[in-house]
């Protein structure tokens, strides 16, 4: 009679971080806490409206970042 050996079970499976829907925690801090993340680079928004994240991120935090024109 064969008895099977039993698969060893990783310990740091159970530390798998969770997939999140980084648009839906986006979603909820807009709609709970009035904040608003958006990149500049984002496709659902026009040439205007890029062009105005890039100055108002300009205006808070300084030139800098990223520019892929």
């Amino acid at each position: 009679m064969k008895i099977p050996t039993p698969q060893y079970r990783c310990p740091l499976g159970r530390f798998r971080p969770d997939v999140q829907d980084v648009d839906a925690i986006k979603q909820r801090g807009w709609r709970d806490q009035r904040i608003l993340v958006v990149s500049p680079d984002d496709e659902r928004l026009d040439w205007m409206e890029r062009e105005l994240v890039r100055q108002i991120g300009e205006r808070l935090y300084g030139a800098g970042g990223r520019r892929h024109d």
